[in-house]
Order: C-alpha cells, then structure tokens, then sequence
C-alpha cells in the first residue's frame, strides 16, 4: 500500500498512542484516518472497505441493508486490521441524506477520505422518481452525493490533507438543462450517462472552490461492466472485475501526483465529455444543484 497512507496511519495512531481500541466511533475516529465509503455493502463498495480497513484505517460503511453492512462490519473486525462502523440511509431520500450527514459530522472528529460511490443502474426500466421527486437516477447518482459533499466539506477541509474521490463512468451523457429529470422521453441509459457526467462537472468545480484548503478532488471510471448485482441484474453479461475497479480507486485515493479535479479512466487520466469542460455548463449544473437539494 502507499507509504503516504501508511504515514498518515501511524502518525494519527503515534498521537493517539495507549488508547484502548473499541467499536465506539468518536474514539476510533481520533486514533485513525477515516474514510467513508458510500454504497459499501456490496460489489466495489465492499471490496474498497475491505481494503481500507487492510491499511488501519476506520472505514464507515453505508448502505440501505443492515444485514449487508453488519456483515461487512464483522468481516473487518475478523481480521485484526483496521476497524469499520455501519450507518444505513437511503440515498433516494434528500431528507435521510442530511440525517446522515448530521449523525457522520456528530460521531466523527475528523474525515480523511469520502468517497462517492453509492449509485443505480437500470438501462431497461422505466421512470422512477425519488421521495424527493427528482428522476431517480440522477437523484441518487449525483444529488445524493453532491449534497452528502457539501455537507461534510468543512470537516474534510479540517481534517486536511484530504481526499474526495466520485466514483463516475465513461458513459456520460450530455444534460439536458430545461430537464433534468427527463420528462420529455425518458431513457434509463441517458439517465445514466447524464448523472455520471454531472458528477465529473461538480468535480472540476470543487475542486476550484477548494484550490489551497489540501483538499484533492477527482472522478474515477473504475472499469466497464464489472462482476458486481447491479450489473448481473440488468441481465448483461460483466466485462470486468470488481478487482481492476478497486485498484483503479485505490490509485486516486493513495496515489501521487494525483490531479486536482482531474478525471480518471482506470488507472490513467482520461477525457470526460467536452460538456465538462464548458463553465456556463457547470454554472447551470450548480445553480440546479442547489435548488434542487434546497
């Protein structure tokens, strides 16, 4: 693993030197680096807990199933190294997103890492629309986690040098600003390819507005297709492994020389849809964002 995560493990557990190790949160939160991984109950999610928690660090685990996320829990627990915690929400729901954030920002002293990863997938099926309203995709896919990140920003910007890394896909759509949520002719794919294009937008911009504050922002297309439910489920057959998807992750969160906003197809820097690198764009991209999350 990175000798920079390694530092910053045993540094923050040199300060915190003979205190005694238990499941309570706050404690946990002061003696090692935390991360929190958003859809960590299964597939990449699961896999990126697992190896976070491999490197001493405390990993919050979400997710919707508490079934699922205890199991990962004890699964971390088992192996001696590192230590996790579950908090289940529903990423559909703006109103349970801010509740997590709340409990995070209470239970927590420090973040080191947030990683945006939690999301759906369904090419085939027809609108939905979340308890918010909002076309379910884009509210789940991308504000969710727009509005997760600008909660928990002032104690990312605390507990710096810090990291947020969006868990975002090649297949990006262009948006469509007069609709969002896709009222004139749905389509589950669009749906998808547009709310994984507004997470790399919101990137590139916040990773402006914290340029200076050690706070390093990047999108990450883990891989194409990998073997994970959300991919068995829409019946496709998976092109990749959930394992190239976590060490293209792990290359941003540990990495060096890392670009500040910068998108990343695998392992290497890659090219996002021009729409990206359009600043009216992301200026209407951001005006929505805030209204819609309110």
């Amino acid at each position: 693993m990175h000798r920079m995560l390694y530092r910053m493990v045993h540094r923050m557990m040199r300060v915190c030197a003979g205190l005694a190790v238990f499941a309570a949160a706050p404690l946990l939160a002061q003696s090692r680096p935390v991360v929190l991984i958003t859809g960590s109950t299964d597939g990449l999610g699961r896999e990126l807990a697992y190896r976070m928690a491999a490197t001493g660090a405390h990993v919050i685990v979400h997710g919707r199933n508490k079934e699922r996320g205890n199991a990962v829990v004890d699964s971390i627990r088992k192996t001696g190294k590192g230590s996790a915690a579950f908090f289940s929400a529903d990423f559909s729901s703006l109103a349970q997103v801010r509740a997590f954030a709340d409990t995070i920002l209470k239970r927590y002293p420090r973040l080191d890492i947030l990683v945006n990863n939690a999301g759906i997938w369904t090419p085939e099926g027809p609108r939905q629309v979340s308890a918010d309203g909002y076309e379910m995709t884009f509210a789940v896919n991308y504000l969710a986690g727009y509005l997760l990140t600008k909660l928990l920003e002032p104690r990312l910007i605390a507990s710096a040098p810090s990291r947020i890394v969006n868990v975002a896909s090649i297949s990006q759509s262009p948006i469509d600003f007069t609709d969002v949520n896709q009222e004139r002719g749905y389509n589950g794919g669009r749906a998808y390819g547009m709310s994984k294009l507004a997470q790399v937008m919101f990137t590139i911009d916040l990773a402006k507005e914290l340029e200076g504050k050690r706070v390093t922002v990047v999108a990450v297309h883990p891989a194409s297709q990998m073997d994970t439910h959300l991919v068995r489920a829409t019946g496709r057959m998976p092109r990749s492994t959930v394992d190239e998807g976590a060490d293209a992750v792990m290359n941003v969160i540990t990495g060096k020389n890392i670009t500040n906003g910068g998108f990343y197809a695998g392992l290497t820097p890659g090219r996002a849809y021009p729409q990206a690198y359009d600043a009216g764009a992301r200026e209407q991209l951001r005006l929505i964002s805030e209204k819609l999350t309110k």
